[in-house]
């Protein structure tokens, strides 16, 4: 601000300071100054001619002068006016939005809830308070469920399981008894057809080679698993059915296992679809013949070998069963049992180990008897020799 707007300003303010001490009385001009600070009012009120909203400011500020003023003791002319005349202050709210109009607004922003009592039990009300709370909370009254939710995720068994022919792996395809299993499993093949026919109805691209490479991935998947002792993760690969079997085989055992190389390729013998409960709640099951060079070493719990070798490598010929919730979006295939034909010879059963306990070792009776001589030999001495 120029040198001359100031000076202007500044006899302006001397100016409006002598006409308000003319009214009000012997006021000194530093009491106005300080108290009401004029000069940055009349700066204020300058500034906000230019804006709408200053101009409201401005006002409010006017008002809050004259509250000032009203407050002082009048003294001078207006002394037996300002006695006379009663006047009270009201101090309002600066908080409150200076528009009225949205009021209505401000009050039916606030809802009043009843809140409900936490303390009280059901079972201190009645039945016919009880029935009126929930008729006023529209809540229908509570039923006494029974039946339990529960989701079937796997099969308990296998169904029409497959019969591996006697002799497999064994008898060649040139022989007459190789002649004869071939023979079976084209007239056994029709059913296997009709269920990979309904499978394909749920999965368009179901092709048996790549199922057969991914039933391989899945198989070696477990039993590195087993070796590993992985609890948590396997139950990914193996079904609720065969969870039980596959801890109940690697407990309290050390499995070194390795798979080498396929002596056949392996290849889908059997397959058949079921519904359970429902007709959508469909199941499939797959049974793949892996015929594979492994070696297997099993250790008891405290490192001594039960059953196989870490170095021979043994040829295995397996009937694998492998599961799938079709009718389940996420379901994924997994290993479900294994088929043990009835012609083959029962194992030999595995020597179990346990910890011996260390018994205490009996004395021979003759050193007993020597014991309790020579033990009443020395009471007798220690009587002979004491005072009468």
């Amino acid at each position: 601000m120029s040198a001359h707007k100031c000076s202007e300003t500044k006899t302006l303010d001397v100016s409006f300071c002598q006409f308000w001490s003319g009214f009000c009385g012997s006021v000194s001009l530093c009491d106005f100054e300080v108290n009401f600070n004029f000069y940055n009012f009349k700066v204020l009120l300058y500034e906000c001619k230019k804006v709408k909203v200053r101009k409201k400011m401005a006002l409010r500020c006017a008002n809050n002068i004259g509250l000032r003023l009203l407050q002082q003791p009048a003294t001078g002319l207006l002394a037996p006016l300002a006695n006379s005349t009663p006047t009270q202050i009201v101090r309002h709210r600066k908080t409150k939005h200076w528009n009225p109009k949205w009021k209505l607004f401000r009050r039916l922003k606030v809802m009043k809830v009843d809140l409900p009592n936490y303390r009280e039990k059901p079972e201190d009300l009645s039945e016919e308070q009880i029935r009126s709370k929930l008729k006023e909370q529209g809540l229908l009254p509570p039923r006494p469920w029974v039946e339990r939710q529960f989701f079937i995720h796997s099969t308990g068994a296998v169904f029409e399981p497959y019969v591996p022919p006697e002799g497999d792996g064994k008898v060649s395809p040139v022989s007459k008894q190789g002649a004869m299993q071939s023979i079976q499993f084209l007239q056994k093949k029709s059913k296997t057809m009709m269920a990979i026919r309904k499978l394909r109805q749920f999965e368009e691209e179901f092709d048996t080679p790549d199922f057969c490479k991914e039933a391989t991935k899945i198989y070696i998947k477990m039993h590195e698993m087993m070796a590993a002792n992985d609890k948590d993760n396997i139950i990914q690969v193996v079904t609720e059915r065969a969870y039980p079997e596959v801890m109940n085989n690697i407990e309290n055992k050390t499995i070194h296992w390795k798979y080498i190389k396929d002596i056949e390729l392996p290849r889908v013998v059997h397959a058949r679809c079921t519904d359970i409960i429902t007709k959508e709640n469909i199941f499939a099951q797959m049974t793949v013949r892996f015929h594979t060079q492994q070696i297997l070493a099993v250790y008891d719990r405290f490192g001594r070998l039960m059953h196989g070798s870490e170095i021979i490598a043994k040829d295995v010929l397996e009937y694998v069963v492998f599961e799938k919730h079709i009718a389940n979006q996420y379901g994924t295939w997994r290993v479900h049992a294994k088929i043990i034909p009835d012609w083959l010879p029962p194992r030999e059963p595995r020597a179990t180990t346990y910890m011996r306990r260390e018994e205490p070792i009996a004395e021979p009776e003759a050193a007993v008897v020597e014991s309790e001589a020579k033990a009443q030999a020395s009471v007798n001495q220690s009587s002979v020799t004491s005072p009468a």
